[in-house]
């Protein structure tokens, strides 16, 4: 499994976000020049993100984006499953049940599964404002004088 420029660019797009949520509504000109980001890629990202409801829009002068929720409310896996759709480590897994006519006898479908599980729960286990976290304290653990 890679994940694409998408979903990264979508991730960093929404981590600006949630570290300037209380700026009110971020336009994309902003989050692009803060990320290295072209604003045109983002523009393609906000459609497939803001479907799902995560984001909340204001047109016109003071317009923008910003989160819907708080920053805990976002996991990794769900913003990566919008941008990716599956995050199965092999296709036959990207069906409930299983389609594939070997799933019976096939040896390496447990090592899959079990692939897959893990991936899941470690992506599900990360908010936006668990990564936000950690990089205040990194940052608040570099100060010298």
């Amino acid at each position: 499994m890679k994940i694409s420029t998408k979903g990264r660019y979508a991730l960093r797009m929404l981590l600006d976000l949630a570290e300037h949520e209380n700026n009110g509504f971020i336009a994309l000109k902003d989050i692009a020049q803060r990320q290295g980001v072209s604003k045109k890629y983002l523009e393609q990202i906000v459609p497939i993100v803001n479907k799902s409801g995560i984001l909340q829009t204001n047109r016109g002068f003071q317009g923008g984006y910003k989160l819907a929720q708080s920053p805990d409310k976002y996991t990794i896996g769900m913003i990566l499953r919008l941008t990716e759709g599956s995050l199965a480590p092999v296709s036959c897994l990207d069906q409930t049940p299983i389609q594939c006519e070997r799933r019976d006898e096939c040896p390496t479908l447990p090592i899959w599964q079990g692939l897959h599980k893990v991936i899941n729960e470690y992506l599900d286990s990360i908010t936006l404002q668990d990564i936000l976290d950690e990089q205040r304290q990194r940052y608040a653990s570099d100060y010298t004088i």
